[in-house]
């Protein structure tokens, strides 16, 4: 049996919207060990002088939980 953990991140980028989402799971790689699969919650910028200057995309970042026993 296997237990799954998420947590919720947001990325940013100056490109893309899946660049943002991409982003999020390299960094949550770092210190996460074994990511399954995201969902997409929203995705949102910033914007300066009418122009989209960065892109962000909030995440749910799935994982298996490691079972030490």
């Amino acid at each position: 049996m296997e237990t799954i953990k998420i947590v919720e991140l947001i990325g940013n980028s100056k490109k893309s919207w899946e660049d943002a989402a991409q982003n999020a799971v390299d960094e949550a790689s770092r210190t996460i060990n074994g990511i399954t699969g995201v969902e997409v919650l929203a995705q949102t910028a910033k914007v300066n002088k009418g122009k989209i200057v960065e892109y962000r995309t909030n995440l749910k970042v799935a994982f298996k939980v490691n079972d030490k026993r």
